[in-house]
């Protein structure tokens, strides 16, 4: 299986024309700032090199878009750059899938630890809360008084 196969990338949803976006429209479709596809490019974190004009411009295809949609969600996700880049190498060699299978399940595991830690806080907020709101319940009667 090839991995610009639909189901292995999140959909871009931009006109790319023949000639692939500039740099700026890459970031704006993408969300990513101009410095930071500069930065992951410099890290290897693309999935090939990016094309350039004949004026040395960078020039993005909907592949690349797709790719860097997948970039952005691993790294909201909290994918170190360092995972990232194994999975980029990874991907540029074929017949690797269980190999990328294996990272992203480690990774899911971290994802579910960080949710279940975040719901622990979360539960602590929300108890918190309803102690203050009581406490400021009751204040709110005494003031009545």
């Amino acid at each position: 299986m090839d991995l610009v196969t639909p189901l292995l990338l999140p959909d871009v949803d931009v006109d790319v024309p023949a000639e692939g976006l500039s740099i700026g429209q890459a970031a704006e479709a993408t969300g990513i700032s101009t410095e930071a596809l500069r930065y992951y490019e410099r890290e290897g974190l693309l999935l090939d090199p990016t094309p350039r004009t004949a004026g040395g411009r960078r020039r993005y295809r909907a592949r690349d878009l797709a790719w860097l949609a997948g970039l952005v969600m691993l790294r909201e996700t909290g994918m170190p750059i360092a995972d990232i880049r194994v999975i980029a190498e990874l991907s540029r060699r074929p017949g690797t899938e269980a190999e990328r299978l294996v990272e992203l399940e480690r990774h899911r595991e971290r994802v579910l630890e960080q949710l279940a830690r975040t719901q622990r806080h979360l539960a602590a907020i929300e108890d918190k809360i309803a102690a203050y709101r009581e406490v400021a319940a009751g204040e709110d009667r005494h003031e009545d008084h």
